[in-house]
């Protein structure tokens, strides 16, 4: 008899042994619509008019917190998501439309955050960037910090609601030839040094912020845009010199009437005055192209500048020029001649620029500002 009773139980624990073999096998199974799917990669595959989706079957974890996208193909219109959605997300809607789901969108750099109705968070991305999707577990609150990546570099993080249900690595994408590279292994650390505590916030690297708020690289107007005094200045902590000469901006979003201005001022500019109105300093004005050299009137300089633009200004400065007093220098003189200023999309011949160098006394410096295009 103790014989058969050990039979029936090693039968009963063979069947509840396949029961969670099974449950399991159901649990982690990867879950996708609208798309192809080759070993870690993965193609949209629907008409354009039908969101695809892919939802991972393990979430993540203390041990696996974070994961990582490549995109090899923004397709025609390079609307993919990256985020984290619980595991029983709709596929027929893209991650972060959805409550208790978040997602950062390629295609306009903005935040999805369980609606359908996006804030600005970053830049847009292209072909070749890396997008990460991570959680830190660390909060004592009861809310939980799901931060984005870009190239190894910290977008920026948002704080949710700690969930009973787990969270789900997730991609999503809309349009025709969109293709990306899958890693849930990868793995994203920030070093505990001065530079990449930098990434958190940023807001080491500006001296003065009047009306503008620092979301990791992302720059946002914050004022009341109704009067000519509502001017929001964001002004770095340090000056452009020899190794550093040149910065750049993205426009990832134009507002009202894209009243954005990049240049250089001295250290003291008044807070609520744009770049380039005022005496000390130069800026090229995004809205009508023109060029502002401490005075309210423009001259012409340039094509106007939409969304998706990159700015730029740097200084050419000369061979044997130096900044006195190391970093921390007085600024440097920026009431330069009209010929010490170029446009780089008319931009001098070598000769004509080199000369121009060699002539300029004292430390007055060629400030050269640019455009490139967005796509």
């Amino acid at each position: 008899m103790d014989d058969i009773n050990l039979h029936y139980r090693f039968l009963n624990w063979r069947r509840r042994i396949r029961e969670i073999r099974d449950v399991r096998a159901v649990r982690y199974r990867d879950r996708w619509r609208n798309m192809f799917r080759d070993g870690d990669m993965l193609r949209y595959h629907g008409d354009s008019d039908e969101v695809g989706c892919f939802v991972s079957g393990r979430p993540l974890s203390k041990k696996r917190r974070y994961f990582e996208v490549t995109v090899n193909d923004t397709g025609v219109r390079g609307m993919i998501a990256v985020g984290l959605v619980p595991q029983s997300h709709k596929l027929d809607h893209q991650p972060g439309w959805l409550p208790n789901s978040v997602a950062f969108h390629a295609d306009d750099g903005k935040l999805y955050n369980g609606s359908t109705v996006g804030q600005q968070f970053g830049a847009k991305c292209c072909r070749g960037d890396k997008i990460g999707c991570g959680i830190s577990f660390d909060s004592d609150d009861g809310q939980i910090t799901v931060y984005f990546t870009k190239n190894g570099e910290e977008i920026g993080s948002v704080e949710t609601p700690a969930s009973p249900e787990d969270l789900y690595p997730a991609v999503g994408m809309h349009s025709l030839g969109e293709e990306v590279v899958l890693d849930l292994n990868a793995e994203w650390r920030m070093e505990e040094d001065d530079g990449q505590m930098i990434v958190d916030s940023h807001e080491e690297d500006w001296s003065r912020l009047h009306d503008v708020k620092v979301t990791g690289t992302l720059l946002e107007y914050m004022g009341k845009g109704k009067g000519i005094m509502d001017v929001g200045l964001a002004q770095a902590r340090r000056p452009l010199n020899p190794r550093f000469h040149y910065y750049e901006l993205e426009i990832t979003d134009a507002g009202e009437k894209c009243y954005i201005a990049l240049g250089l001022a001295r250290r003291d500019y008044p807070k609520d005055k744009h770049p380039g109105w005022n005496k000390g300093s130069i800026a090229y004005h995004a809205d009508d192209g023109k060029l502002f050299h401490g005075s309210g009137v423009g001259d012409p300089f340039g094509p106007r500048c939409f969304e998706g633009d990159i700015m730029g200004c740097g200084i050419m400065f000369p061979r044997d020029f130096s900044v006195d007093g190391g970093d921390d220098a007085d600024d440097f003189d920026l009431d330069v001649a009209s010929s010490e200023v170029q446009n780089n999309l008319y931009a001098n011949n070598d000769d004509e620029e080199e000369d121009e160098g060699e002539d300029l006394e004292g430390r007055k410096v060629m400030v050269r500002l640019c455009l490139k295009a967005g796509m």
